[in-house]
């Protein structure tokens, strides 16, 4: 059999019978998926090689005829002997991300798929519209500052817009770019919820590696889209942009776990040195200023003012949800978020789309600091925004003072180095970033890094450990008016039997076809040929997701460090990334998923499924807790304003701070604390 058969006319029957067409309904065939199967047999030489010799063994199954002109049914006798093999298993992934993926994929014409499982992805039919920032630019000549913010995300335009509105002048400096709306393709392999072959809001997926350390003692090197990593976006807005922009106050309780629960072994946990009510005027404020849509009603944190804005509207999730919560008489919540049920400061409403968390918003609704703070911000003319900018370390002088920067452009790193000067530096790269800065910023009087006289720069890293349940019902609920979130629980975050803490239950956002298809299908699902096409028709319209995220116990031992054997594009030693979560997490994470698949049944499903509770490596979303705040130097790496211990003009204003994290998501936690950072430095500068 000659090359020309195995890549065209066998390739090609296979591809038909891993997704046939049948009574009228498309299939592989009829959709193009033929056309993605050929980009990735090109794009990754290796399982192309691996397919190759499978579609020979194949052909030498079938004797003396030839597989292409056999009947349908002996085409898939004939697989059903190779479903076992790896490269049969390859290639029916690769059909379903063509099938089920946005037709800009090349494998879905006309969006075939979506049509057959009933997805709508709702998308207005222009983008917009959308408020370009300010022009601003970063002169040559111009090279000091009252203050330098490192990192434009939920922090640093926060504290960007705080001190420009006080008269400063503020230099934002951020290695992403200002994306906008138009260049935030909706690619549904490539994007941040499911980041396949890349993703769409940074960072560079080349050139930026960092490593992961296995439990094995493994030294892992993982790109920016691959599992491990931790990524979150570097452009302007970070995270903001694609969030999914659920805006939780934390409990009282979750300032203080030590002191409710006290430290279990083998775990670093401590109380912040601050209280609930030191930070519920920040909250308002964020919630005000950036714009958060909510009800207080359900949730146990003590407010002075509603949310601005109502709550999202609730639709099929939320009636069966309400109908198994008040069976099991529990109190429900709508999830707050920052997204515009209203029109609100010139821009419009949400447009309830199919394809939320992970993209921008096709109308600019979703609220991030890159449409509001920041545009403030630069509307002051005291600040200035200087994008695909890498800052390679911050600068002390010989007694221990922070003098400013030193950066390079990120899309010419081999250039000369530029150094800026400030009379404060406030950092909000992230968890990991701002403490892989700290780290590669060793000097005389800080050989370790600044701020890790007692070597806790990078320690406490903790995200959110969420159990996902499934549960399948007899009738559709599935809705295509997004964003898909619209319920959830509360009361589970504290005073749980046997177990520390806890966390919110709610349901998810909608899933895209092909997220579903890999990560909800029904255990025991055929996954190719009519059944596995005639499965997945059947469960996207009628499986709902509930997730929990837990609270995570600190350990010292889960850190991010440096590597210098492996170095960017920058000449930077990478981020090592290290530890396993405690068990104690994991046996709250086992109590959160069983109140989730409770829940579930008591609604009305007929099914319920869960994967496997496995002790991770070091957290994915959510991270924090690498520069925790405190009241002394010796357990915590900053004060409780987030000024560093032995710089007093050096802050950090991002996830970093927090000693725990809370059992919700964390982004609004993030916002208040830069606003009450910022105003700290503005105090002082």
């Amino acid at each position: 059999m000659s090359d020309a058969i195995l890549s065209d006319a066998l390739l090609d029957a296979v591809v038909d019978r891993i997704v046939p067409e049948d009574d009228g309904r498309p299939g592989a065939r009829t959709a193009g998926t033929r056309a993605y199967v050929t980009t990735r047999l090109r794009e990754d030489p290796g399982a192309a090689a691996q397919v190759t010799e499978g579609l020979r063994a194949l052909a030498a199954t079938a004797g003396d005829g030839v597989f292409a002109s056999l009947a349908a049914a002996d085409r898939d006798a004939l697989l059903a002997r190779h479903e076992q093999q790896p490269w049969f298993r390859l290639l029916a992934d690769w059909v379903a991300e063509g099938f089920y993926a946005d037709p800009g994929n090349g494998g879905n014409a006309g969006a075939a798929s979506w049509g057959l499982v009933g997805y709508d992805p709702r998308l207005p039919a222009t983008t917009g519209p959308v408020r370009p920032l300010p022009a601003s630019r970063l002169a040559p000549d111009d090279d000091s500052f009252d203050v330098i913010v490192v990192g434009a995300g939920a922090g640093g335009g926060v504290v960007a817009c705080v001190l420009a509105e006080a008269g400063k002048r503020v230099l934002v400096l951020e290695r992403g770019r200002d994306i906008g709306l138009s260049s935030l393709e909706r690619d549904h392999l490539r994007n941040q919820r499911l980041s396949v072959y890349g993703h769409n809001a940074g960072p560079d997926i080349d050139g930026e590696p960092r490593i992961l350390v296995h439990p094995d003692g493994r030294e892992i090197p993982v790109r920016p889209h691959e599992p491990g990593y931790g990524n979150n976006a570097a452009a302007v807005g970070s995270g903001t942009v694609v969030y999914g922009a659920q805006a939780w106050r934390f409990l009282p309780d979750d300032f203080r776990m030590a002191t409710r629960y006290g430290v279990p072994e083998g775990s670093s946990l401590a109380d912040w040195p601050i209280a609930y009510d030191d930070l519920e005027p920040y909250y308002e404020r964020a919630e005000y200023e950036v714009g958060v849509a909510g009800t207080g009603e359900g949730h146990w944190s003590p407010r002075r003012r509603p949310h601005p804005m109502p709550p999202v509207p609730g639709y099929a999730s939320r009636r069966f949800l309400t109908r198994g919560a008040n069976a099991l008489g529990w109190s429900t919540t709508v999830p707050p978020l920052l997204i515009n049920t209203v029109p609100r400061d010139g821009r419009p409403a949400c447009p309830e789309c199919g394809s939320c968390v992970g993209f921008g918003c096709p109308s600019d609704a979703k609220n991030g600091t890159q449409n509001t703070v920041l545009v403030r911000a630069i509307a002051t003319g005291n600040c200035t925004l200087a994008t695909r900018t890498m800052v390679t370390r911050v600068d002390v002088d010989g007694r221990g003072r922070v003098a400013g920067v030193t950066c390079v452009g990120a899309d010419e790193p081999q250039a000369a180095p530029r150094s800026l000067r400030a009379k404060a530096v406030v950092l909000c790269g992230g968890a990991v970033e701002t403490a892989r800065l700290m780290l590669n910023s060793a000097c005389g009087t800080a050989p370790d890094g600044l701020g890790n006289g007692h070597d806790l720069v990078g320690r406490n890293y903790q995200g959110h450990y969420s159990p996902m349940v499934y549960g399948q019902f007899a009738e559709p609920v599935y809705d295509p008016r997004g964003p898909g979130v619209t319920t959830a629980t509360t009361q589970f975050s504290h005073g749980n039997p046997g177990v520390i803490g806890g966390s919110m239950i709610a349901d998810d956002f909608i899933m895209l076809p092909v997220i579903f298809w890999k990560r909800a299908m029904p255990p025991g699902s055929p996954w190719w040929g009519l059944a596995g096409k005639d499965a997945m028709r059947a469960a996207y319209p009628t499986v709902s997701r509930l997730y929990g995220p837990v609270q995570e116990i600190t350990t010292a031992a889960s850190r991010v460090g440096v590597d210098r054997s492996l170095r960017d594009r920058f000449g930077l030693p990478v981020a090592r990334i290290e530890g396993v979560v405690h068990p104690e997490t994991m046996r709250t994470a086992a109590f959160i998923r069983d109140r989730a698949a409770e829940w579930l049944e008591a609604s009305g499903a007929v099914r319920v499924w869960s994967g496997p509770l496995l002790p991770v490596l070091a957290p994915g979303q959510h991270q924090a807790g690498t520069c925790r705040m405190g009241t002394d130097p010796s357990n915590s790496v900053t004060d409780a304003f987030g000024r560093v211990w032995g710089h007093d003009n050096l802050f950090v204003a991002d996830g970093s701070l927090h000693p725990t994290n809370g059992g919700f998501n964390p982004v609004l936690t993030i916002m208040a604390l830069a606003f009450r950072t910022a105003e700290e430095v503005t105090r002082h500068v």
